[in-house]
């Protein structure tokens, strides 16, 4: 059996349309809807108690209004299935999602979380948003959800259909003020879990002023530079001698991060001329970059185009990115 967890709180605008979709649901396991009002005080409660009567998939939790991480919690302790498909009361779902996403877990027993491509909507998008969607959609084999992880959270946590059994072997969503679908998602590959998605858009993922991760605390820029730090220094950073590629506010920011957890970059890497020393290291330009392997290089550069600049520079040098470097920003 699959079940589909999705938390709402004053959704009675959009959940209509949202559950609609995932009642259409094409070929799929045979599956439950586990929706947890989370003290919702709009009409919630009543479109969730009509739907219940249309449809006995349809499971009703009644939530504290703790916040999502307890919702989330607290329904997929309500849920049966094996699989659980994550949705949010305010996208919309293509109706095939259920079924591509079951069957290729099914593929790859080593898979503990598949997503899919997304579109956001309305548009039009802006800019940085726009990016977001490109990126988020050229990320898509195991190997690139593994090497991309310290950018973004590879999968959209809509998207995400995941083994029960692999989410609570690793603790879970937990509350550590922090963005929960990505510190999920780097919890499951830490322990050896692989990331990939259905190659296809299953999701239409709404964007709106209101939206927690443009409004939650725990989305701030700055905890998701903690988020990095916490990560980096539990796996590829740990015992290893590492360079900072990045002497400008982003790199800095993450070496301070990573200052708190003992660690302490051995030099900083920059293209910029005019930069000599940065949290009391030298800065040296790329030249300066030993062999492959010597030192993990941990690029951490905010301009636009970056990224593709520092990873033609380091192909170049031979460095085999997840290997030899990875962004982290």
């Amino acid at each position: 059996m699959l079940s589909v967890l999705l938390p709402a709180r004053n959704s009675a605008a959009t959940l209509p349309v949202a559950l609609e979709g995932l009642f259409a649901q094409r070929g799929a396991p045979a599956f439950e809807i586990v929706c947890v009002d989370d003290a919702s005080t709009d009409d919630t409660p009543r479109v969730l108690v009509e739907a219940a009567k249309a449809d006995s998939r349809l499971v009703v939790v009644r939530g504290e209004g703790r916040g999502l991480v307890a919702a989330l919690q607290l329904g997929l302790g309500r849920c049966r299935g094996d699989i659980v498909a994550r949705m949010d009361a305010d996208d919309l779902v293509h109706p095939d999602r259920l079924r591509l996403q079951a069957e290729a877990l099914a593929r790859d027993p080593s898979v503990a979380a598949v997503g899919s491509l997304v579109r956001c909507f309305p548009r039009p998008l802006s800019a940085g948003l726009t990016r977001l969607e490109e990126w988020l959609d050229s990320v898509v084999s195991k190997e690139e959800c593994r090497t991309a992880r310290f950018i973004e959270a590879p999968l959209v946590h809509p998207s995400m259909t995941f083994r029960r059994s692999a989410v609570e072997a690793v603790g879970g969503f937990r509350d550590e003020t922090w963005a929960e679908d990505w510190d999920l998602q780097l919890r499951l590959l830490q322990a050896g879990y692989g990331l990939c998605k259905v190659p296809e858009v299953l999701l239409w993922w709404r964007d709106s002023p209101a939206r927690l991760t443009r409004t939650g605390a725990a989305y701030a820029p700055g905890r998701m530079i903690e988020l990095r730090a916490h990560h980096l220094a539990r796996g590829p950073l740990r015992g290893r001698l590492f360079d900072l590629w990045g002497a400008g506010p982003t790199g800095k920011r993450l070496a301070r991060a990573l200052e708190t957890r003992g660690l302490r970059p051995r030099r900083f890497i920059d293209v910029a001329p005019d930069k000599r020393v940065a949290r009391g290291l030298d800065v040296l330009p790329p030249d300066a970059l030993g062999p492959p392997g010597e030192a993990l290089v941990v690029c951490a550069v905010g301009a636009a185009g970056a990224r593709e600049e520092i990873r033609a520079d380091l192909a170049g040098r031979g460095y085999s990115e997840g290997e030899d470097y990875l962004f982290a920003a």
